[in-house]
């Protein structure tokens, strides 16, 4: 069976919507950044639902809105860092369609987030030592969900080569 749905996982900053939005580029199909479409149907930033209904509210309605996009066809869909840790998100990700672990280590992640710092509720009030030891602690946290995936690859992989031949194997595979 071809995919027609690809999950790209890994945790925030490894690259899943620069990733997604050359993937679909290149494969002519449509990107969903998962947390792009909750602030679009909540009206508020992921920080803003953080701070007014907590995480475990936002996880949930994170759940909803993966349950919505996971039927749809020719779509490359990035998730937030932590969705394939809550409500079983991973093992449904993985019976919709091929699930991609943008794998990187904790200094690129540090490196890669803190000039993003204040978008980022979970990291805003970080030193950068506390975010290395955040990172740390979290990656520790998720790899056992992480690992889940179909297949994983080297975040710091430059260009969407690496990405198309992974699709192409696996439906050479799965055909």
């Amino acid at each position: 069976m071809t995919v027609t749905r690809v999950f790209l996982i890994g945790f925030m900053g490894s690259g899943k919507t620069t990733v997604g939005k050359m993937l679909s580029h290149s494969l002519n199909w449509r990107f969903i950044d998962l947390d792009q479409l909750i602030e679009k149907k909540e009206g508020q930033s992921i920080t803003q639902i953080f701070a007014t209904k907590g995480e475990l509210a936002f996880r949930q309605l994170e759940h909803e809105v993966l349950k919505e996009v996971a039927d749809y066809s020719n779509v490359i869909i990035s998730t937030g860092g932590g969705t394939p840790c809550y409500h079983g998100n991973m093992d449904f990700i993985n019976q919709k369609g091929l699930s991609i672990y943008l794998e990187s280590d904790a200094e690129t992640l540090k490196n890669r987030l803190l000039p993003a710092k204040k978008s980022r509720p979970l990291i805003a009030d970080k030193s950068e030592e506390e975010l290395l030891n955040f990172i740390k602690e979290k990656l520790s946290e998720r790899e056992p969900w992480y690992n889940k995936a179909k297949t994983k690859t080297d975040a710091t992989c430059i260009g969407i080569t690496s990405y198309l031949n992974i699709i192409e194997t696996y439906n050479k595979l799965n055909s």
